[in-house]
């Protein structure tokens, strides 16, 4: 048997769970949620190799990497295997008469997915669909998609990710297995933006601003994020000293990279407050800000990193984004008046 791979980092629970199934007891539809950058579609297109993959074995994941079937992934995020399609953002609804070949069109359909579904394995073996950040530019689109669900073709599996699951139809959503991945650890944000060329002090910096999340960190070290990472912490430390901040930075497309980085300088506030100086931060580039602000005593600590939970599950239906951030702006702002008069 060959020596079998998959280069996943973190993803401990999604792991265990596909680990422990079989071929016959796969399910045809998973969601992968999660904040963006942990690594959703990296593992579905791992998992989507391990099972195109011709070695033998046991479970399902794994690949050798040299068969056939992988020398199709060996362009990694451009992949074309005939029986693996992926398609990142909105779906349209799409022409109801049109043919469409495997790949011919960027703008992919609705109807263009249900279509290639519907057609036999090129090699005999399973077909599987990944919808990377889904989304619908219309309920005619998403309806399009459910129906295929309702009825699905043997021999198919259907994987979605996304960092907002309540944008999503709750018809289609109960017609899915979720799966939640988690933040990275700093580590295996350092060691993936290491093998992917950056160097140690890039990586290292990366890590300890990214929260977690490599698309964050490669954000920050770019200048790309630069906007939104210090609006979303001067609204944080303005709404600390009891102001309404004039720029609220909550929308629809910010709200869960938004409401990360405001977990972590909340978090960042409590160890800076409990740790002295010498206490490690996260965000260390805003350590002299965060030291200077009120020590937040444990229980007032355990409210606000409650209700900082209940703002991003909120995030995750939906509650008007703007909603969300203002319950967290209320909940910091109730913090630091508290410690004040404590």
């Amino acid at each position: 048997m060959s020596e079998l791979q998959f280069d996943v980092a973190g993803a401990e629970g999604p792991k265990r769970y596909f680990g422990a199934l079989s071929r016959e007891s796969l399910a045809h539809a998973y969601l992968f949620t999660g904040p963006q950058g942990v690594g959703k579609k990296t593992f579905a297109r791992r998992l989507a190799q391990s099972l195109l993959c011709v070695a033998p074995k046991d479970g399902l994941l794994g690949y050798d990497g040299t068969c056939s079937s992988c020398a199709m992934f060996s362009a990694g995020e451009n992949a074309r295997h005939p029986d693996f399609i992926e398609h990142d953002g909105a779906l349209k609804i799409g022409e109801s008469g049109s043919a469409v070949g495997f790949y011919e069109n960027d703008e992919m359909t609705a109807r263009d997915v249900v279509r290639m579904l519907s057609m036999q394995s090129y090699v005999g073996g399973m077909r599987i669909l990944l919808l990377g950040d889904i989304d619908f530019a219309s309920p005619a689109a998403a309806n399009a998609l459910l129906k295929f669900l309702e009825e699905p073709p043997r021999g198919v599996l259907l994987l979605l990710t996304t960092a907002t699951p309540g944008r999503l139809l709750a018809t289609i959503r109960s017609r899915l297995i979720e799966l939640r991945f988690g933040l990275l650890s700093k580590e295996a944000v350092r060691d993936i933006l290491r093998r992917r060329g950056l160097s140690t002090d890039d990586a290292d910096l990366g890590a300890s601003l990214g929260g977690g999340s490599v698309t964050r960190a490669l954000a920050v070290l770019e200048g790309e994020e630069e906007s939104l990472r210090a609006q979303v912490a001067r609204w944080f430390f303005e709404s600390v000293a009891g102001k309404v901040p004039e720029r609220p930075w909550a929308t629809r497309e910010t709200l869960d990279e938004g409401l990360q980085t405001v977990k972590t300088l909340a978090r960042d506030w409590i160890v800076a407050g409990s740790g002295g100086d010498g206490a490690a931060l996260v965000c260390v580039d805003l350590a002299p800000a965060l030291r200077e602000l009120p020590p937040l005593p444990p229980a007032r600590a355990v409210e606000l990193l409650g209700k900082l939970d209940d703002a991003a599950r909120l995030a995750r239906t939906n509650v008007s984004a703007a909603l969300v951030g203002e319950i967290a702006r209320i909940a910091l702002t109730r913090a630091g008046s508290l410690t004040k008069s404590a």
